[in-house]
């Protein structure tokens, strides 16, 4: 009787694991390997991957951020070809909150132990809608991120919410005008491959999408001393070696200015009414092959995220291929860029968590490391909020942890 072969793990992904174990920086070309990593080739790398996030965490803690999802506005200078969020100004759903909108949400939230507002809005919309300009006029601002500034120092002087303000791509004047009442801020870089801007591409006819754009404001925000989430979208027609290109790009900013605190590796989910519905989305291996690499890729201190509602049954998976955040969570609001997901209740993400191994963590918007380095505050005031909420640490104190 013949026996089958055992399978032996390829010499270059076993050499690029014990590189990166090892605290070498990995290549382009290491990079390119791992991400195709499969059978035997993906155990070595996610095993890798997990032992390099233990090395930073060895307290095995998974964090996550209790908020509020402040969908702003709805309105884009934009539409991407997989977006469901985005809304034009004559179109069924369209909204601009009031500050009194805005605050009722936040009080709300602030109730229920929230500690992060999460503002999310379309990049500048009143470049390409007059009725934007009129609203924001109406209010007495003249552009979208002035109102941005604003509410976000209504949120925090009024319920004491840390935000964190998505908006899409800033000049250095607009970053420097919201930063002082954001804990943390972000912009996804999503991708760098420039075939998704092709005539039939999720980002063709757009220019906020633009590489170049997002990352000079990922620049911007590391010179003004502001930590900022990034991450990569997958699944949009990237190919794997664009996938790593553009991982690579965020480690550049990374090594430059030491302020991208995390980054999320998010997947694809096709909705009905959009472009894209008949598009395959990622699969679990194919997440677990990202993360694996993004992990290796970018060092242990990284925080790596993917959205538990994006794949709620085979998320738990995620903490085996060396994620260690869940990103945030809401007891309140739904997840307005994907309201077909569900967020999971924290008690049954904590019972996950802790069969996977690991203990589940409150955190606020700006990573624990970055809170107890000091320094990353960008304000005295919020600075003195986050003192309040956090022990020495930089975790949210056990005795204000809620659920």
């Amino acid at each position: 009787m013949t026996q089958t072969p055992i399978s032996t793990v390829n010499p270059f992904i076993a050499a690029a694991v014990a590189r990166a174990l090892a605290g070498d920086v990995l290549s382009a070309a290491d990079g390119y390997a791992l991400i195709r990593a499969d059978g035997v080739d993906l155990v070595a790398t996610m095993g890798g991957a997990a032992e390099l996030n233990l090395r930073a965490r060895p307290h095995r803690q998974v964090t996550y951020s209790r908020k509020v999802f402040l969908p702003l506005t709805n309105l884009c200078r934009d539409r991407c070809g997989y977006c469901t969020f985005v809304k034009g100004p004559n179109q069924r759903g369209a909204h601009t909150m009031s500050p009194d909108e805005v605050l009722a949400v936040a009080h709300r939230g602030a109730e229920l132990g929230c500690k992060e507002a999460l503002v999310s809005l379309g990049d500048h919309p009143e470049w390409r809608h007059p009725e934007m300009a009129e609203a924001l006029a109406k209010l007495g601002y003249d552009s979208t991120p002035a109102y941005v500034a604003a509410m976000c120092q209504l949120v925090f002087e009024e319920t004491g919410l840390l935000p964190h303000t998505n908006c899409g791509v800033l000049s250095a004047d607009e970053l420097a005008a919201i930063a002082p009442w954001n804990a943390s801020m972000g912009i996804m870089l999503e991708s760098v491959s420039p075939a998704l801007f092709e005539p039939g591409g999720p980002h063709h006819g757009t220019t906020s999408k633009a590489p170049e754009g997002r990352i000079a404001t990922l620049e911007r925000a590391g010179e003004q001393g502001v930590a900022m989430t990034t991450g990569i979208l997958i699944g949009i027609g990237e190919t794997l070696d664009s996938r790593v290109d553009s991982l690579l790009a965020i480690r550049g900013v990374h090594e430059r200015h030491g302020n991208i605190q995390e980054i999320i590796v998010q997947n694809f989910r096709a909705k009905a009414s959009t472009k894209m519905r008949g598009e395959p989305e990622p699969t679990t291996v194919d997440m677990l092959r990202t993360q694996a690499t993004a992990r290796l890729l970018l060092g242990p201190s990284m925080n790596i995220e993917s959205p538990p509602n994006l794949n709620e049954g085979g998320c738990q998976t995620y903490l085996l291929a060396g994620n260690n955040d869940w990103g945030g969570i809401s007891p309140l609001t739904k997840d307005f860029i994907n309201p077909e997901a569900a967020w999971p209740e924290v008690e049954a993400l904590r019972r996950l968590t802790a069969d996977a191994g690991f203990e589940l963590r409150e955190r606020l918007a700006l990573f624990p490391e970055y809170v107890a380095a000091k320094g990353w505050a960008t304000s005295d005031v919020l600075a003195h909020r986050m003192a309040e909420l956090t022990a020495d640490d930089g975790y949210v104190k056990r005795e204000l942890e809620v659920g």
